[in-house]
């Protein structure tokens, strides 16, 4: 694997980091870096839903602005 790959893992990691504590704080659910076993199923997966929810809600935006067409 390539440096400019693992750089690139690395900082799309970051950002989904950034997004699931985006979520769990609008979600009002207290999430820390690392272990969060303390949480419940339901706030787990409230803020795994509404990271998907952003997560499509950006797709849409960028395949508007490409007018649609993702394979070129």
């Amino acid at each position: 694997m390539s440096s400019s790959n693992t750089q690139s893992n690395s900082e799309l990691k970051s950002r989904l980091q950034n997004l699931k504590m985006e979520a769990a704080s609008s979600m009002n659910v207290n999430l820390k870096q690392g272990y969060n076993g303390d949480i419940t199923s339901r706030e787990a997966g409230s803020v795994g839903g509404e990271m998907v929810k952003r997560m499509i809600a950006y797709a849409q935006q960028n395949m508007d602005k490409s007018g649609g067409n993702m394979m070129k």
